[in-house]
């Protein structure tokens, strides 16, 4: 995949703390840096987008089955009363 440069501004502290990495040599440069975090960043809200709509499917399937299983536990008792009466 291609790089493309962009400008960015990022607050001081941050900034030393980036530097701090690099120097440690846990990155090469600044620009691995960020390019690491804003991937990893990105890969988080993925998973928590994909987390929420698994969750809301899970909620509808638990509501549907409650429903369903409400009614078959009425129909027939019902009609067993309908028919005895």
């Amino acid at each position: 995949m291609g790089s493309v440069k962009v400008a960015i501004t990022i607050d001081r502290q941050m900034l030393q703390s980036v530097d701090g990495l690099v120097s440690k040599k846990v990155f090469p440069n600044r620009s691995q840096a960020i390019q690491e975090a804003v991937a990893e960043k990105l890969a988080r809200m993925e998973r928590s987008r994909l987390a929420s709509e698994c969750a809301t499917r899970s909620s509808r399937r638990r509501s549907r089955k409650k429903v369903w299983d409400g009614s078959l536990k009425r129909g027939p008792s019902t009609e067993r009363r309908n028919s005895m009466g």
